[in-house]
């Protein structure tokens, strides 16, 4: 692991190492924090909030919400969103679809955020997965206080 100015790097070796890494994520949870997950097609960010949620104890399926463009998990100490916001066409599509209205008080995991640019909450951390030859790279970029006391706490070295 690497941090310069809140930001952590890490090399994903496999699907194991990005369900692993997505449980280091979720020790450190607390309500109201928004994460933006960004990357490629395939690059690892329904595996990563598998991590999170099966770090949290939950055992159902967990799938992409591509087509539903969300999904709610409700957890013993908050609730859980995972946005796909991959088919949106026009960032007013977020209003359109009533999110503006998700509690403050869930944990958001937000894939696409591009997509709904200037209507979702800010984000605490900015989540990159890229695809490099067999494996996966993170880099997790802390954007206000919170998200920075967050990736101090959590990502200890890879």
């Amino acid at each position: 692991m690497h941090k310069t100015d809140h930001t952590v790097r890490c090399h994903l070796a496999d699907e194991a190492a990005t369900l692993a890494f997505g449980a280091r994520l979720a020790r450190e949870l607390k309500p109201g924090m928004t994460f933006y997950l960004e990357g490629d097609l395939g690059a690892g960010k329904t595996t990563l909030v598998r991590g999170v949620l099966r770090a949290l104890g939950y055992v159902g399926r967990v799938k992409s919400p591509t087509y539903t463009l969300a999904e709610t998990y409700s957890l013993p100490a908050f609730e859980l969103y995972h946005f796909d916001l991959y088919r949106l066409h026009d960032p007013r599509e977020w209003l359109d679809a009533g999110f503006r209205d998700v509690s403050g008080q869930a944990v958001n995991l937000i894939e696409w955020p591009d997509k709904a640019a200037g209507w979702l909450p800010l984000p605490d951390v900015i989540v990159r997965l890229s695809i490099t030859d067999e494996a996966r790279e993170i880099e997790c970029e802390a954007q206000t206080p919170r998200g920075a006391e967050f990736l101090e706490t959590c990502c200890t070295p890879c």
